[in-house]
């Protein structure tokens, strides 16, 4: 399965607008509005390289609100995260804060540095990627002081990590 995380810009006021008009498009798995350098953040999959491309050029990029994309290709990873966890913590509504974290590493450090992402379990999910990026991470915790320190005491201090991007998720925007 293939798999991208896109970072949108968009028209000011129009982010539910986008989101809603992304939930429609089929390998749209999430979309979020967030705090940050970018507006929305969307996670998608299909059967192929070629699927994901599609998605983005064909549907995304045609969505007239939408100035400029990023679009972060994920590399062939390890499965190091279990998809249960992230939906019992859901459920349960202790994951009420979220976050994703785009990290630029050393070089040849990814994969190291996804299996540190592993071992902190308010990492719900982590790729490393192609683009101008080198790791994503969802991080899901039960507030955002709680939130905050996961990234600042746990994720930015871990080895190899050069710098981050936090873009929050802004919670009345997501789909």
């Amino acid at each position: 399965m293939a798999k991208a995380y896109v970072m949108m810009n968009c028209d000011l006021g129009s982010e539910k607008e986008v989101i809603l008009g992304l939930k429609k498009i089929t390998g749209v798995k999430e979309a979020h509005g967030t705090f940050g350098l970018y507006d929305i953040i969307a996670q998608i999959e299909s059967d192929s390289e070629d699927g994901i491309q599609d998605i983005v050029t064909k549907s995304i990029r045609k969505i007239p609100k939408i100035h400029s994309t990023v679009t972060l290709t994920r590399s062939e990873s390890e499965e190091l995260f279990r998809p249960s966890e992230k939906l019992i913590g859901l459920m349960l509504g202790q994951n009420s804060a979220q976050a994703y974290v785009v990290i630029h590493c050393d070089k040849g450090e990814e994969y190291p540095t996804l299996r540190s992402l592993s071992h902190i379990p308010e990492v719900k999910e982590a790729d490393v990627v192609f683009g101008f990026y080198d790791v994503i991470c969802k991080v899901e915790t039960d507030s955002d002081k709680a939130l905050e320190t996961i990234i600042t005491k746990s994720i930015r201090t871990l080895p190899h990590i050069k710098s981050s991007m936090t873009l929050n998720v802004i919670n009345e925007q997501s789909a």
